[in-house]
């Protein structure tokens, strides 16, 4: 059974018993009548190769609620996409449609090219861009009332994963906004190292320095904060910007925070344990795995406080780091004892490396952000998209229509 604790501005919603599946995607069945779901996967070709995402087609063959699935392609040539096709074309059900999105086919190309002419950055490909498109899609259509997004490598996805992942956006007696995934990483050891080394202790010495500012009680009130799973109303799809990097799900809940009231945002446990790849350290190198990931993360925070007025000078950057190595300290003495009680192994020298590499990412950004304080610009939200090219949506319809057509008529 899990804690009931409820904890900062925002609501948790745990898993306190199990319940039968069955009833509560009566629930939702019940609604989706009304507010239509739409699920977005973000989907490499590789991972059509894997296990992880073939157990969730096996699930969502099984699910009847839902309106509509767009899985937006990674790289793709044309061989890819059609195989892509032929892949997920048994998720097609008599009243659910499914699209692919081919990010890197000529159409969605020509309309990237068209919204360059007209001033709007679109980045680099990356997933942030790929779910960004697919959101667009679904508002284009005007059909969904509702987004959800979860990735295709968890490994321990089941039905009540996405139930629960939905549930508390499309029912009107909660009439949440936006809804957070939340789980433990549990193997023979704690995973989430990210999230466990970085953002959590992050965020206490941010607060041990600045003070408990709204917006770092906010995010210190999400128990997994790089959770890649959430739903959200279409409404909300409009006018969020997002980064394209690996700061995607901090961006995310910054721009939530700007744009809803925290009384309509919530945090969902999902399931008891959540499996799926895990990232590289790659302490030598800060262009790639985990370390890339931490430096893209600090920046999205730096730029988050540089937005609300807080001044980050060459002093609060040293002060920080040590304020964060003090938190990191406690923090590893609390996993140690955690792990020994529940019989997991835990490597405290290995803990130590991650501490001291993410210390490191915090000088990177915190030099990068005093050099370009604003940064690359995000991803713009739709709403800006549409005024600027006003039939953009009938475009991005038929384009997306005409790539899919023969597979999913």
């Amino acid at each position: 059974m899990s804690d009931f604790l409820q904890r900062g501005p925002i609501t948790t919603l745990h898993i306190l018993r199990e319940r039968d599946p069955e009833s509560i995607e009566a629930e939702i069945a019940s609604r989706a009548r009304l507010r239509p779901i739409a699920l977005v996967l973000p989907s490499l070709i590789s991972e059509m190769d894997s296990p992880a995402l073939a157990g969730i087609l096996d699930v969502l063959k099984e699910v009847d609620y839902l309106s509509e699935i767009v899985v937006t392609l990674g790289p793709a040539g044309p061989e890819e996409f059609q195989r892509a096709l032929k892949y997920f074309q048994p998720l097609q059900k008599e009243e659910r449609k499914v699209r692919l999105i081919w990010n890197d086919g000529e159409r969605i190309n020509s309309l990237y090219r068209e919204m360059d002419e007209q001033g709007l950055c679109c980045v680099t490909p990356g997933k942030g861009r790929s779910a960004w498109m697919a959101y667009g899609y679904v508002v284009a259509e005007r059909d969904a009332y509702v987004i959800a997004l979860h990735d295709c490598d968890i490994i321990s996805y089941d039905r009540n994963l996405l139930s629960r992942l939905v549930y508390p956006t499309v029912m009107p007696q909660l009439n949440y906004e936006f809804c957070k995934g939340y789980y433990a990483r549990i193997a023979d050891r704690m995973y989430g190292r990210v999230t466990r080394l970085l953002v959590t202790p992050l965020i206490q010495a941010l607060i041990t320095i600045v003070g408990n500012m709204p917006v770092l009680n906010y995010f210190n009130s999400f128990r997994y904060a790089l959770a890649g799973e959430f739903s959200m109303v279409a409404d909300l799809a409009r006018v969020n910007r997002i980064p394209s990097d690996w700061g995607l799900e901090v961006g995310v809940l910054a721009e939530v925070y700007r744009n809803c009231s925290v009384n309509r945002i919530c945090q969902v446990e999902l399931c008891q344990n959540y499996e799926h790849k895990h990232q590289t350290l790659s302490q030598e190198d800060p262009s790639k795995g985990l370390n890339k990931m931490a430096i893209d993360i600090c920046l999205t925070f730096f730029r988050v406080l540089r937005g609300v007025g807080v001044i980050l000078g060459e002093d609060f950057f040293g002060t920080l780091r040590v304020a964060f190595l003090e938190e990191a300290q406690t923090c590893m003495a609390m996993y140690h004892d955690d792990a020994s009680i529940n019989g997991l192994h835990y490597d405290r020298h290995e803990e130590a490396v991650a501490f001291e590499m993410f210390s490191e990412a915090i000088r990177i950004a915190g030099d990068i952000v005093r050099e370009n304080p604003l940064g690359p610009p995000p991803i713009p939200n739709w709403n800006r998209v549409f005024a600027a090219i006003p039939d953009f949506d009938e475009k991005l319809v038929e384009a997306v229509e005409l790539d899919n057509i023969g597979f999913f008529d």
